[in-house]
């Protein structure tokens, strides 16, 4: 069943690519606004809760990161970055993420999973989402998989952002995947650490998961 997932979501992206190009678009956003605030919430795990601010330069692992725009976002705005690497499963997305880092000095990018070492945070956008025609209880196992895996690569944590289950049932699509932030939020209390925040305040239909190692 996971392969069926993958082959479907390497199969969509790559026509997303195809047809929208470097573009939020091409990786399923419906702006490159929304994406950009998206960005703004994952990289709050970075921060120091009690301050705000970077605690200093720290590594990451962007794990799905399509056509690099989050090391873009990261080197436009000087976040103190000492080593990022991107994953992606699609190839052709890692070929792109190569040339847009726009001047992020040391970026890597990768399409092979076993390449990944671990790094002070993992954070993944928008991977939640694009349920395709999965069955429900497959892809909530996927889900929890892959919150699994990023704790594996972030020293310090990981975050993550999804569409959410309080959305207006009228704008709800079948082939998008709407959890409880309650139950995710749960789950990561239970079996990952203390220390998990959930942020639902920015924009009406997505919410954004910090799990931070406890100290």
């Amino acid at each position: 069943m996971k392969d069926s997932i993958l082959n479907g979501l390497h199969q969509w992206y790559a026509e997303k690519l195809t047809e929208h190009g470097s573009t939020a678009l091409g990786v399923g956003w419906n702006s490159e606004e929304r994406q950009e605030i998206l960005f703004v919430q994952l990289m709050r795990l970075c921060e120091d809760p009690r301050t705000r601010r970077a605690a200093g330069p720290f590594s990451i692992i962007d794990y799905g990161c399509g056509y690099g725009a989050l090391a873009a976002h990261l080197a436009r705005h000087s976040y103190p970055v000492s080593s990022y690497v991107g994953y992606d499963m699609i190839p052709a997305m890692i070929e792109r993420a190569w040339r847009n880092r726009h001047g992020l000095m040391g970026a890597r990018f990768t399409s092979v999973e076993t390449d990944l070492e671990t790094a002070d945070y993992a954070v993944a956008s928008g991977l939640i989402a694009p349920k395709l025609d999965a069955e429900t209880g497959a892809w909530e196992a996927h889900v929890l998989q892959l919150l699994d895996r990023l704790w594996e690569l972030g020293k310090s944590g990981f975050a993550v952002n999804s569409l959410t289950s309080y959305s207006d049932p009228e704008k709800m699509r079948p082939d998008l995947y709407y959890p409880d932030p309650r139950v995710l939020f749960d789950h990561c209390k239970r079996r990952f650490s203390r220390q998990v925040a959930l942020l639902h305040d920015y924009l009406p239909f997505d919410f954004t998961l910090l799990v931070r190692r406890d100290s």
